[in-house]
């Protein structure tokens, strides 16, 4: 099918579907991830904000953007959420959220001016690639540690675990969704998902629900977000985090899939990629309001796009899907961490895999993007790995005689990094 073709009904139907179920995983997984233990937010009510931030945002992305892509809460920057911020940091969930709203806030007002562009192109290419390798070492590290591969030791920070039988149906879980995607089954995340979920309920590791539907949770953390909280100056690293890992995440989506799949205007660009941003932008402020981490479109779109979607029609029908799922949150919330542990760690491979676009042979180029990448899983944060990536980009390209070539962006960006880090670590006394 030619690019300018609009598809039939039916064609854009089967699209929309083959997203629903390529990304389903994502109602269990995120709540699973920021309701975990040490954060105190509830499942029920994370999974609800879920389900509502997928289908508002992807119903928008088909209305407004007439795009085929789905949006859900972003995986990398929801562990960012729960573990760096929340557990790691002690920042309560509601000042959390309020955070997620003024990244949404500011991502607003990007995407609908210039700045947009400004900040796009301030951006070192390789900056960007050593972010999403670093985001996916850390969901890979998250995983292995919920899978029980990982875990703490008082000498050596961390080694490997026991591999006991709950390990053991977690690897065959991941073995199963590798075998799967393998065969490009749209069912691999959730058959592994259920195949793990379903052996742990056997093995009596897990405990039925009383009832298998339920109402929605509406009251828990919808608008429970601290506005005032979360404006604190250490949270404004936090905020800049946000900000810069969604519009890293949705420009690489728009412009990678679009490119692929011929979705592209007369210009040869990506087709309405300002409203598709702009309803990526709405998606973390909409999720801080409702109360789920930051909403992004979802990669897994090429998925339906390879299906023959074209337009938003098949996201309104990827839309629609998802409201059922509202009232499955006893079901969803039986599912064990080792069952979403293997999704984690081949999202994680999958972020990885950009590391091959690094370039590496000049060590200006290099060190930025080492540190960025291996800062993020270290310190668990992948504030960190941004804000020192800056700066050691700015600083070492002054050194080596290329300053001309840093562009003025960057250093605002590095000169704004070197302060946040200053603001949050720095102890001159």
């Amino acid at each position: 099918m030619r690019a300018h073709e609009r598809p039939t009904w039916s064609v854009e139907a089967a699209g929309g579907l083959t997203t629903f179920f390529t990304m389903a995983y994502i109602v269990v997984v995120n709540p699973a991830i920021l309701a975990a233990e040490g954060t105190g937010m509830p499942f029920p009510g994370v999974m609800t904000a879920t389900v509502m931030l997928c289908f508002t945002m992807t119903l928008l992305m088909g209305l407004y953007a007439d795009l085929p892509f789905a949006v859900a809460p972003g995986m990398g920057l929801n562990a960012f959420f729960a573990y760096s911020v929340v557990i790691g940091r002690g920042v309560p969930w509601p000042v959390a959220l309020g955070a997620v709203f003024w990244a949404g806030v500011l991502f607003v007002i990007v995407s609908a001016t210039p700045l947009r562009v400004m900040v796009a192109r301030s951006i070192p290419h390789n900056l960007r690639v050593a972010a999403a390798a670093g985001i996916g070492v850390f969901l890979t590290f998250i995983g292995l540690k919920s899978a029980g591969f990982v875990v703490a030791d008082p000498a050596t920070f961390v080694r490997f675990g026991v591999i006991d039988a709950k390990a053991l149906v977690s690897l065959a879980g991941l073995a199963l969704m590798a075998w799967l995607l393998g065969r490009k089954s749209p069912f691999a995340f959730l058959a592994g998902i259920a195949a793990v979920t379903a052996s742990a309920s056997l093995l009596g590791w897990v405990k039925p629900p009383e009832s298998f539907v339920s109402q929605p949770d509406f009251g828990s953390v919808l608008m429970k977000l601290d506005l005032f909280g979360s404006l604190r100056p250490a949270l404004w690293g936090v905020v800049v985090s946000i900000l810069f890992t969604d519009l890293f995440d949705s420009i690489s989506t728009f412009v990678g899939v679009s490119q692929a799949a011929g979705l592209l205007d007369k210009d040869g660009e990506p087709r309405n990629l300002k409203q598709g941003l702009l309803v990526d932008a709405f998606a973390t402020l909409g999720a801080g309001l409702l109360g789920t981490s930051s909403g992004t479109a979802y990669i897994e779109s090429a998925a339906g796009i390879e299906a023959g979607a074209r337009t938003g029609r098949a996201a309104v029908v990827t839309a629609l899907c998802f409201l059922p799922c509202l009232f499955l949150a006893p079901l969803a919330g039986m599912v064990p961490a080792i069952a979403t542990a293997p999704v984690l760690i081949l999202v994680g491979s999958f972020m990885f895999k950009s590391v091959r676009e690094l370039e590496v042979a000049r060590l200006e180029d290099a060190l930025p993007a080492f540190l960025t990448v291996v800062l993020i899983p270290l310190t668990f944060s992948i504030t960190q790995g941004l804000l020192w990536g800056f700066v050691a980009q700015a600083v070492l390209y002054a050194l080596a005689g290329r300053a001309r070539e840093v562009k003025p962006g960057l250093w605002v960006l590095a000169a704004l990094s070197a302060a946040l880090i200053m603001l949050e670590h720095g102890k001159l006394s």
